[in-house]
């Protein structure tokens, strides 16, 4: 039997229109995203109406609130957290040679195979919201939960002490409330526990670079719409560019320049009140 499209079953369950549907799959195509994805980000269905349209898609079963569960480290250990957060992945439980695995997204099939083939197991997948997924990778990897910030708080992601020892004095000194990360993972962690509007990254940081960075921020509806400044050197000119076309908000050259890391972060925060609403 021919597997259905995802735009036919949400039609089909009256979440969208036929027109709908057709003017977001030319956006999909133009910005070479994923039609599921878009839908949700554009806040035209829910991440529970997103699982359970690609559950009956591919014919899987739904999972949802697992986060608080007891979860053995040796479980875990089988997925490391960086490929876990950037594929929105979480082992729920194994028996003899099968991998029960709740996932975002079933046709990211290369890092499932390749988790299957590492370890002499058969996957079972499960369908689960981003939202479900964070939160469990969160607390069961990271031993945080999500938190929410009201003040202005800005995140500084770097792995040279004096740098950001210092950029954190000049944004104190304008009022911000500044968190200090040294390497990616450090960084995510603080993300969910301190929730900062801004990031401002160094590119080439420890355990999880600022693309890794960038993709799992991305991943969660709670943390994507966070502007993410790149910090690089200033020999390193096509990064520019390249940082942009990624969807990076702003670029910042190295040395960096007192007001320009002052007037960075100022536009920045004037964006997501104009963009979002956001007061401070």
């Amino acid at each position: 039997m021919k597997k259905k499209l995802l735009g036919e079953i949400i039609v089909e369950q009256g979440l969208i229109t036929t027109k709908t549907l057709e003017r977001v799959l030319e956006r999909s195509k133009r910005l070479h995203r994923r039609l599921g994805t878009l839908l949700e980000e554009m806040e035209l269905i829910t991440g529970d109406e997103l699982a359970s349209a690609l559950a009956e898609q591919y014919g899987y079963r739904v999972i949802s609130n697992f986060a608080r569960h007891a979860y053995a480290r040796k479980l875990l250990d089988l997925i490391p957290v960086d490929v876990a957060m950037q594929n929105m992945l979480f082992p729920l439980k194994i028996e003899e040679d099968k991998l029960a695995l709740a996932m975002a997204d079933p046709t990211e099939t290369r890092i499932v195979s390749n988790i299957a083939a590492n370890h002499g197991l058969t996957i079972i997948p499960f369908i689960a919201t981003k939202n479900d997924i964070n939160a469990a990778i969160c607390r069961q990897y990271l031993g945080k939960d999500l938190s929410i910030q009201h003040e202005k708080t800005v995140l500084i992601v770097e792995d040279d002490n004096l740098l950001g020892t210092m950029w954190s004095h000049l944004l104190t000194k304008d009022g911000y409330r500044v968190k200090v990360a040294s390497d990616g993972m450090d960084a995510y962690k603080t993300v969910i526990s301190e929730m900062p509007q801004v990031i401002i990254t160094e590119k080439a940081i420890p355990k999880l670079d600022a693309y890794g960075l960038f993709d799992a921020l991305r991943n969660v509806p709670e943390t994507r719409h966070i502007p993410l400044i790149l910090l690089s050197k200033s020999t390193e000119t096509e990064e520019e560019a390249k940082a942009f076309e990624k969807g990076f908000f702003d670029f910042i050259f190295k040395p960096v320049n007192e007001v320009t890391l002052k007037t960075r972060v100022k536009r920045a925060f004037q964006f997501l009140e104009r963009e979002y609403g956001m007061i401070f």
